[in-house]
């Protein structure tokens, strides 16, 4: 597995400082990691190229903003966890189903009460390895059959079952044990605590 190493102080030191070359080159070294970032959180490979790019946009404009050099790969961390939230929070609103005419209109505070749930559920999300991401998204979300998912991912039928059946138990099990905190896009020091959130039900069903 190739070992990418974040850029030495010396240059964040530097990009802190307002030099333009610095930035610059900063910003090229630090791309390989933002990249796997993204896509080890983000739900699909489009949205983890969207929040690398986007990612790299918020470090060369506020690299000054950085408390510590030596925090670069948890503040960017933080930042790439953020979009791939984002996104995939913007996903399941996309996803959701319409409201029939005679459904009443939610009031506002309801909103908010279904917009941090979703948030939840996307943070969640966000935690799933990989390979339990990708079929939750495009069984769950996306709504594609069993059988077009297996396929997709070039795998049997059976085997794309065991991995859904993981990914809503993990959703789940993640639901249960409190609420999640809102990624901070702001540059910080301090370590990365360990997520959490509240009951939420995740999509079921028939997997075929």
């Amino acid at each position: 597995m190739a070992d990418f190493a974040w850029p030495d102080e010396r240059l964040v030191t530097a990009a802190r400082g307002g030099d333009l070359d610095s930035i610059t080159a900063l910003v090229s070294g630090s791309h390989p990691n933002v990249q796997r970032f993204a896509h080890s959180l983000c739900a699909t490979p489009q949205d983890a190229e969207d929040a690398a790019q986007e990612a790299l946009i918020i470090l060369y404009r506020k690299i000054g903003m950085l408390r510590a050099s030596g925090a670069l790969a948890s503040w960017m961390f933080r930042v790439v966890r953020n979009e791939c939230v984002r996104r995939a929070r913007a996903r399941l609103r996309d996803h959701a189903a319409p409201l029939r005419q005679d459904t009443p209109v939610a009031s506002a505070e309801d909103e908010v009460i279904q917009r941090l749930e979703a948030g939840r559920v996307a943070a969640a999300i966000a935690a799933l390895p990989p390979d339990q991401r990708r079929v939750l998204i495009m069984r769950d979300i996306q709504g594609l059959s069993g059988r077009m998912v297996a396929d997709a991912l070039g795998v049997s039928t059976a085997a794309m079952k065991s991995r859904l059946h993981r990914a809503r138990a993990s959703v789940q099990r993640a639901l249960r044990e409190g609420p999640v905190p809102t990624p901070e896009s702001t540059p910080a020091s301090a370590p990365e605590s360990a997520p959490v959130s509240v009951p939420v039900s995740v999509p079921g069903g028939n997997d075929e």
